[in-house]
């Protein structure tokens, strides 16, 4: 493939026009305890401190990079892009304490990840020439370096750590297909075929014990969750609750097992090597446990309401039962509620808050004993808290699937029915509708499923039967379930590989222009390196390697879409926001599925395209009857038509753009078939926004006028949205009215001046000079005015000269 060059000049090596400066990182807790500190790491200037603290504590490798290394030549390589290993003959002159370190330089991480997917891509044959793999090099290295892009956080925790220092590590029960072979391969160690995909989803058989069953799948999930990945299952082959077994006896039903894999991603989450565990559990809704699923995690946080309310009234009354038993009394009666009075009411106001009797009587008894006070644990909301960790269904997200026809069930208040799993396999086996376990009236169901997620965010919905009209492989089996974040929906047992780009690297606000050919150039090279990265990958299992192999799904997508809408003035929820958004997403869709016929071209299509070509042909012409926004008549097989993009909201230049991409994928796609039956994804960006330094994630709007930014030498600092001033002037704004808007937004940083809380009315509550002083110091940066004004600040022995 022929890679040209437009960020970089072939004379000039891409990173060479970077500027880069030293930083320090500290990561503290709330309490100011330190967690984490690197001192001189080497970044790019324009990066802000969080991003420097993202990549210092969640993608540097902390260990084993060798301080000396050489190059390991091998045939058809470029020497340039050779793998390197460690240089064991002068390493053993150093110190050994001294011969392995961590990544200090950012270089070192982009060098990493531009050069190891050169390399692969080098050795699948994806460049025609030497100059074209350099140039391919030069580009990724810029984009990474200017935050233009990155790839999901697996790349960044392992993709190059072979090849850029040898790094292998034990095998883990992975497996890969060697591209040269077309063989399943069991991997030989860790690292030299990484593990870069994000998103998984995972099938699971009514099986215990055996391959494929339900510890089995605790176990394959253990294997992604390590390095760093997140999974999804479908859940709903398990027999529900007193479901019959064929050895007899009666199912414990689905929720006794999910209970199991909730645990064991909780258990992974505090010691994993990279990040907490994502796991995701869809159910059909006509599986006979739906209701106890779907009401799960709204009693486990009854449950945590009640530890913490519960903890703090004993705390409360058992100690005051213990006071109580040494007050001023005789030392025969003290112990007995019938002589001593204050005893007497300290327990009667403990049974009034329903404090155990048993409890009661214990500290009694350990008060006789000669014991003054009880520590009693108190818990308290916070989601990383021991509350919540003692409460099941924590380390999930939960999704019903919904087809249409439970929807018309709501709509004409019809019923619902819930089936055994066993009944529903020998129904279908037999040819006939299977015999319902439980029928419920459809809008009750509805209506629990509607109260659970008000009430904890959980379940979220699945739209089953809209999700497999969009189905580009339904020959292969239907869409199940979904990654953690639900945004790649595909085929059990397989797995996608994503990046996003940062939108407002490709917008210039002094012209109000989006550059569509530095974003169709972005898109084209991003989705050769997530092929790429299919070509290197290792998978948790046989079957995971062999499909996502076969299949070779990816997951381009983009993120700071909230923030660039409002640099461009433009309401989030408008019509223009809708047009604009859905231009830019068809841009890079369908540039994306352009280079996946072009490669489809060079080196065939994926395996499963013969069988579904007419499939994903239809789904392509749909997608492009969006860009055109056709009438609802003309689109094929769907009962519920997507929005198009309405040509009267959307910039002449991006309608355009779009609808000649979507001509040109088309018809490359007709003429070649594709080489990927899936390309893009619109993913939450979580950890990789933050290190693009977008003020936005994913498709999301802004959260905040006013942020807080962390300043390098430590401490914040209230700034205004960078995105409201660019917003305030293209609306029409002058600079001084701008100015007027950000000094009230952002406050005044200071009591002067202030009508109601000033120097003079402090002094009137009791408030000395240096209080004062203290309290104006902390002005600047407190999130509000109330945190300037506590016992941390201010003192315990002051405030008890308030009187508090």
């Amino acid at each position: 493939m022929k890679i040209s060059r437009l960020f970089t000049k072939s004379d000039q090596n891409g990173k060479h026009s970077i500027t880069y400066v030293p930083r320090n990182s500290e990561i503290r807790n709330p309490d100011g305890k330190l967690i984490f500190s690197m001192q001189n790491i080497l970044v790019p200037s324009t990066w802000s401190q969080v991003a420097v603290d993202i990549l210092a504590q969640k993608y540097f490798r902390k260990a084993g990079v060798p301080k000396l290394l050489k190059k390991v030549a091998e045939e058809g390589v470029p020497e340039w892009l050779q793998p390197s290993a460690p240089d064991a003959e002068n390493l053993a002159k150093l110190p050994e304490n001294e011969r392995f370190t961590s990544e200090t330089d950012s270089r070192q991480v982009f060098n990493r990840l531009a050069g190891n997917w050169t390399y692969w891509a080098w050795k699948g044959g994806y460049f025609n020439t030497e100059d074209d793999a350099k140039a391919y090099y030069d580009e990724m290295f810029y984009m990474l370096a200017n935050q233009m892009a990155a790839p999901n956080s697996p790349q960044w925790f392992n993709t190059g750590l072979n090849w850029a220092y040898g790094i292998s590590g034990p095998s883990q029960g992975h497996y890969y297909v060697d591209y040269q072979t077309g063989q399943l391969v069991a991997s030989d160690d860790a690292y030299t075929h990484p593990q870069p995909h994000a998103c998984f989803i995972q099938s699971i058989s009514d099986d215990l014990v055996n391959d494929g069953g339900i510890m089995d799948l605790w176990v394959r999930e253990a294997r992604l969750f390590k390095y760093g990945s997140g999974t999804g299952t479908n859940f709903s082959k398990l027999r529900g609750s007193e479901e019959p077994l064929s050895g007899g006896g009666k199912s414990s039903g689905l929720m006794s097992f999910l209970k199991i894999g909730d645990r064991s991603a909780g258990a992974i989450k505090s010691g994993g090597t990279t990040r907490r565990a994502a796991k995701m559990v869809c159910l059909d809704l006509d599986h006979p446990d739906i209701e106890e699923f779907v009401n799960w995690k709204v009693l486990e946080e009854q449950k945590v309401a009640s530890l913490v309310t519960g903890s703090k009234l004993n705390n409360l009354h058992l100690n005051n039962i213990m006071k109580a038993c040494y007050a001023e009394h005789p030392e025969n009666d003290r112990f007995n509620p019938k002589l001593n009075m204050k005893l007497q009411k300290a327990v009667m106001e403990a049974k009034k808050a329903l404090i155990p009797n048993n409890y009661i009587e214990r500290v009694i008894q350990l008060a006789k004993l000669g014991y003054t006070s009880i520590e009693f644990p108190i818990y308290d909301t916070d989601w990383n808290s021991e509350a919540y960790i003692t409460v099941s269904g924590q380390n999930s997200n939960n999704s019903v699937r919904i087809p249409n026809e439970f929807m018309n069930s709501v709509l004409e208040d019809g019923n619902w029915n819930l089936y055994w799993r066993t009944e529903k396999k020998k129904a279908a086996k037999e040819g006939r509708a299977p015999k319902p376990a439980k029928t419920l009236r459809a809008r009750d169901l509805w209506e629990e499923i509607s109260f659970a997620a008000w009430n904890c965010a959980d379940p979220g919905l699945q739209f089953h039967s809209t999700i497999n009209e969009w189905h580009t492989c339904p020959e292969d089996g239907p869409i199940n379930a979904s990654n953690p974040c639900s945004e790649y929906m595909f085929l059990d047992d397989t797995a996608c590989n994503l990046a996003s780009m940062n939108l407002l690297k490709f917008y210039d606000a002094e012209k109000n222009k989006f550059n569509i050919k530095a974003y169709r150039h972005a898109a084209r090279l991003w989705t050769i390196t997530l092929e790429t990265s299919v070509l290197m990958a290792q998978f948790p299992s046989k079957e995971i390697a062999q499909l996502s192999y076969d299949f070779r799904t990816l997951g381009l997508g983009y993120a700071n879409l909230g923030a660039l809408l409002m640099q461009q003035g433009i309401p989030y929820d408008s019509d223009e926001a809708f047009a604009i958004a859905g231009a830019i997403t068809a841009i890079m869709h369908f540039s994306a599925y352009a280079t996946s016929a072009e490669m489809a071209k060079e080196f065939g299509t994926f395996s499963g395209y013969g069988k579904n070509k007419e499939h994903m042909l239809r789904v392509m012409r749909n997608h492009r009857r969006a860009a055109y926004n056709a009438p609802v008549e003309e689109y094929e097989n769907l009962s519920i038509t997507p929005m198009g993009i309405d040509p009267e909201h959307c910039p002449a230049d991006l309608l355009e753009a779009a609808r000649e991409d979507a001509d040109r994928a088309l018809e490359l796609g007709t003429k070649h078939g594709f080489r990927n039956a899936q390309v893009t994804v619109i993913a939450p960006t979580g950890t990789i926004g933050i290190l693009m330094d977008c003020d936005t994630t994913g498709v999301e709007p802004d959260f905040a006028l006013v942020k807080f930014k962390k300043l390098a030498g430590g401490g914040y600092f209230k700034i205004i949205n960078q995105s409201v001033p660019p917003a305030l002037k293209r609306l029409g704004y002058s600079q001084r009215e701008i100015d007027d808007i950000i000094k009230y937004a952002v406050g005044a940083g200071s009591l002067v001046g202030c009508p109601y809380i000033n120097a003079e009315s402090l002094r009137s509550k009791g408030f000395n000079d240096e209080a004062i002083s203290i309290v104006e110091s902390q002005m600047p940066s407190v999130f509000d005015i109330s945190f300037a004004f506590n016992k941390y600040t201010l003192g315990v022995d002051f405030l008890k000269t308030l009187g508090v």
